[in-house]
Formats: structure tokens, C-alpha cells, sequence
């Protein structure tokens, strides 16, 4: 079965912190924010390692924990094998995984950080994730100074990184369950369209979920996808709605709510950051929600083999959490 419920896993606290353009939109909650790519380092991937570091060491501090109290850090991002996780965590005395799911990545990180609090295997583990606009537009795409078009299904990857806590002592977010995606492969070849590339692999990550859980949609009061954006989103609900007979209404993605509608970001946000910045900067911050489904979505793609015109493979992890206070 790919759903397993966890048994005494709680999120303690989360530090989030956020690039130029995305202070200037949606967002309000984030802990810090810098006004320049460059972060004061002399290079874009130097800037994202920067920005990892700063949010574990500032969630260590805010926490009063010393390092030798962690027992796991969990971390994955955009860049070449995960690089920027990589240099962040030599600069921590922590065991450490990393992983990858593109996009999906920090929700991996959940399910495995959940598994070994709930496993009695550590008591708490550091999740963290970030991307940086500039690192993934060079791999993925174009760097910036070549002033490529841009189609209209194209997304924004978000410029941020965030670090969670997770033990295995009572706080009002509990973890309560889990879903390991598969991979979807639809056949979409256009590496511009990302949104349908993730869609189907949400779709089946939450028809799995419901059919494990033996639980309908209504069970949930919010679903909120990781970075579909506004194409991938209504490719999603769609898709729900006719291959799975699901009428999705109580229903966000985070690709949607991270920039305003006047800053020019296409389609909407992208990147790991995206749906944590939106889970924990809006969603929960608002105490609306008492049942969240979270559904990371990432496209596992390279530029070779886009270039080879293969199908891009997509994969969507989910968690759900439980606000007890």
C-alpha cells in the first residue's frame, strides 16, 4: 500500500525566507526576506546555499536546540545532485539524506523524516528545501541575460528556502498520514508546460490517498497542490472530475498563491519552496484549516533527455495534517 498513517509525528516550527519578487506579492508570514539574488555571495548557487543555511541555523536559534539534538536532516533542491543541499549541510555536525523529487522534494522529506519519528528510529529531524529564480532558469531553461520568450504555460520558479522541524513531542500540527506517489508519464514533451506534466500525477496521488484511507474528498477541508499553476490547476480538476469522478471544491495550489497578478510570473510559481512558503505563510497561518491534504508536485525532468523528445515523467507526494488547537 503507498498510504501508511504515522503515529506521534508533529511539525514544531518552520523559518521561511523569501526572494525580491515574492515579497513584493502574496506572501506576508515569512520570516525574512533579501533584496537581491545575489544575497551577498558571488554567485546565484552560492546565494541558495546561503539561504538554506540561514533558515536551519535561525530554526536551531529560535528553538534553543543545539545541532548534537538532531537526530536527521532531510534536504533536496533544484540543482545539479542536489548540490545546494549538499554545501548546506557540511555546514551542519547533522547525519544527513538527501532527496529528490524535483519539485516534490520537500514532501518526500516529510515522509521520510514522519517515518523514522513514527518508526521511534529519531526524535526530531530537520526538513528543509529551496530554489533560487536565476539557478533553475540556467539549468532548465535559458539564463535570464539571453531574454528568451517565454510561452504562456510557462511558470516562475520561486526564489526562497524554508527548514521544519519535526518531533515527536505534542504540537498543534499533527502528521498524521502519508502518500508515496508514482511516476506518471502522459506524454507531454514540452518542458514549458510543467503544469500538465504534474496534473495527472496529483490526480492519481489523491485517488490513491482516498482509496487507501478509505476516506472521501469531503473528508478534507482543504487539498493544496504544490506548483501546478493556473494551467496545471485546471488540467487537474479536470482530469479528477472525469477519470476519477472527483469534484474537487475545497481546493488551492500553491503555484497560485504566491505572486500577484500585475508581477508578470506567466503561469504562476514553481520550484520545492512554492507549496511550503504557501502551507505555512497562508494556509495555516490563517487557523481556517483543520484537515489539510498536501500534494507536492514535481516534474522529473533533465535537459537532455527534453531535448530527445521524450515524455516528461511527473511524481506527486502527498501528506495530511491534522491542526489540533
Amino acid at each position: 500500500m503507498a498510504s501508511k498513517k504515522f503515529n506521534n509525528v508533529y511539525i514544531k516550527d518552520n523559518v521561511s525566507i523569501v526572494g525580491p519578487l515574492e515579497k513584493e506579492g502574496l506572501l506576508d508570514n515569512y520570516d525574512f526576506a533579501i533584496d537581491d539574488y545575489y544575497y551577498g555571495e558571488k554567485t546565484f548557487e552560492q546565494a541558495e546555499i546561503k539561504m538554506q543555511r540561514v533558515v536551519i541555523d535561525n530554526l536551531l536559534n529560535f528553538n534553543k536546540l543545539d545541532e548534537k539534538k538532531i537526530d536527521l536532516l532531510l534536504g533536496g533542491d533544484l540543482i545539479n545532485q542536489i548540490s545546494v543541499s549538499g554545501y548546506n549541510a557540511s555546514s551542519f555536525k547533522i547525519p544527513f539524506l538527501g532527496v529528490y523529487s524535483a519539485c516534490a522534494s520537500y514532501v518526500e522529506g516529510l515522509l521520510i523524516a514522519s517515518s523514522f519519528i513514527s518508526g521511534k528510529c529519531a526524535k526530531r529531524v530537520i526538513v528543509t528545501t529551496s530554489s533560487h529564480n536565476l539557478n533553475a532558469e540556467r539549468q532548465f531553461r535559458y539564463p535570464v541575460e539571453y531574454g528568451a520568450i517565454k510561452k504562456g504555460t510557462s511558470t516562475f520558479t520561486t526564489t526562497g528556502a524554508v527548514a521544519t522541524l519535526l518531533t515527536n513531542e505534542e504540537t498543534n500540527i499533527k502528521v498524521e498520514a502519508g502518500t508515496i506517489g508514482k511516476v506518471i508519464e502522459m506524454g507531454v514533451k514540452d518542458a514549458n508546460n510543467m503544469g500538465a506534466v504534474m496534473a495527472p500525477a496529483a490526480a492519481d496521488t489523491l485517488y490513491t490517498h482516498l482509496t487507501d484511507m478509505k476516506r472521501n474528498i469531503n473528508y478534507y477541508d482543504l487539498v493544496l497542490t504544490g506548483d501546478l499553476g493556473e494551467v496545471g490547476k485546471n488540467i487537474f480538476i479536470d482530469y479528477l472530475n472525469q477519470v476519477y469522478d472527483i469534484n474537487l471544491k475545497k481546493y488551492m495550489d500553491g503555484g497560485c498563491e504566491i505572486y500577484a497578478k500585475n508581477q508578470d510570473t506567466y503561469a504562476g510559481a514553481s520550484g520545492p519552496v512554492a507549496m511550503p512558503l504557501v502551507l505555512f505563510d497562508k494556509v495555516l497561518s490563517t487557523k481556517k484549516y483543520k484537515k489539510i491534504l498536501v500534494i507536492a508536485t514535481g516534474s522529473l525532468q533533465s535537459v537532455q533527455l527534453a531535448n530527445q523528445k521524450l515524455g516528461i515523467p511527473g511524481i506527486a507526494h502527498a501528506i495530511s495534517l491534522e491542526v489540533l488547537k
